[in-house]
């Protein structure tokens, strides 16, 4: 006798009651499962974007602003601040490494970044094709720009003024793709980045420069919209960001600081809708519990007479228990499902909005742990209704059959 056939029969004749505890436990489940999943991913995201990263500087404003926009290109700028005061504070000696960067300007959506090759040096990025951008309008792209704009070595393009697709194009002067990026799952796969001169070049009209290589352009003091610095000493932690917000225009952000700050701020929502998802189960667990004994009611017949023909107390009781198993099978099944399809549309909103691939993937220890997780509490919840069943009594049974 297939104690797992026979409990599958028996789960289709109550079809309802079966599809009630499967929908409950997959719901269940299912938003637990986008919701570790999704937080696991996004906190290695935004914490493999931070490092070595130790305090951003820009205009003065909110300093989360500043650290979405600078270094996860995510919001919008808080503002412009001097070159030259930024690179009196690069020379500071408790500044190891300073990244300036100067941005505003789109292709695509992807954004056209100022800065030098230490910005992708930063992140250890390494050209798949090409070379590094040296001149005034040359440009090195990121994985995702060429295969999301179609861009290879060699082509050129106008910039949109502005962080969106809508903007005013700079039809007077283009850019050329020298260099390609390797994938390299941080924020490079999505820019495109060129020599600050480019940015300052390209916001002017056609007759104050004579091309795109002339350096001496104007006279007008040079700005850029943030930069990256990592300290030599852990002293600067506490020393420069004072020293910033207080003695110059710039404001001071340390990105370690406000991204846990974010986190704890996303954290108890997270666990709000964890601990709902963990009362769905309780739900669908007790549901289990009902159907198993309702079920066992109108099976009571069935089984005294499988007792009568030779089956054991254990093959009743492990029948019963395989029917809960089952129950707990399917609802895992479906929140598979179900979670699969939100990681999917999360990730193609994340990818068409901020064109961040965000790969979001469940299978690892986790599910593992919750489909063990699972089973466990199926089983649970089916042992009354097998206990029940086991200490049936077969002739008071018959006799009112």
């Amino acid at each position: 006798m297939n104690s797992w056939l026979i409990g599958l029969k028996s789960l289709r004749y109550r079809a309802l009651n079966s599809f009630l505890s499967i929908l409950l436990l997959g719901f269940g489940l299912g938003l637990i499962l986008v919701l570790l999943a999704s937080r696991e991913r996004f906190e290695s995201t935004f914490t493999q974007n931070i490092k070595g990263i130790d305090m951003v500087v820009g205009a003065k404003g909110s300093p989360l602003q500043l650290i979405l926009s600078s270094v996860y290109h995510i919001d919008a700028p808080t503002g412009n601040i001097p070159l030259q005061e930024f690179e009196r504070l690069a020379k500071n000696p408790m500044v190891k490494k300073a990244i300036p960067l100067s941005y505003g300007d789109n292709y695509r959506g992807f954004r056209i970044v100022g800065t030098t090759v230490n910005y992708p040096q930063h992140y250890q990025t390494q050209l798949e094709k090409g070379q590094h951008f040296e001149k005034p309008f040359e440009v090195c792209i990121g994985a995702q720009v060429a295969k999301k704009a179609a861009l290879k070595l060699g082509d050129t393009f106008a910039s949109n003024h502005g962080l969106d697709q809508e903007g005013d194009s700079h039809d007077h002067q283009k850019f050329k793709v020298v260099g390609i990026y390797e994938p390299t799952g941080t924020i490079i796969d999505q820019l495109i980045l060129t020599p600050l001169e480019s940015i300052w070049l390209v916001h002017q009209h056609p007759e104050e420069h004579n091309h795109a290589g002339d350096h001496a352009h104007t006279e007008e003091p040079k700005e850029i919209t943030a930069g990256l610095l990592s300290f030599s000493s852990p002293m600067a932690t506490m020393m420069l960001p004072r020293k910033v917000n207080k003695n110059t225009s710039m404001q001071a952000a340390l990105p370690a600081i406000e991204i846990n700050r974010l986190f704890t701020l996303a954290k108890t929502a997270t666990q709000l809708l964890t601990a709902l998802g963990y009362l769905l189960m309780l739900l669908a667990a007790i549901s289990v519990f009902t159907a198993l004994y309702q079920s066992l009611q109108d099976e009571e017949p069935q089984l005294a007479f499988l007792r009568a023909i030779g089956a054991s107390r254990m093959k009743i009781l492990g029948l019963i228990l395989a029917k809960g198993q089952l129950l707990g099978f399917a609802g895992f099944l479906l929140a598979m499902l179900l979670s699969q399809l939100a990681l999917a549309v999360m990730s193609q909103f994340l990818e068409s909005t901020y064109h961040y691939q965000v790969v979001l993937d469940l299978l690892n220890l986790t599910t593992l742990y919750l489909f063990l997780s699972t089973i466990f509490l199926a089983t649970l919840a089916s042992v009354g209704p097998a206990f029940k069943a086991y200490r049936l009594n077969i002739s008071n049974t018959l006799a009112h059959a």
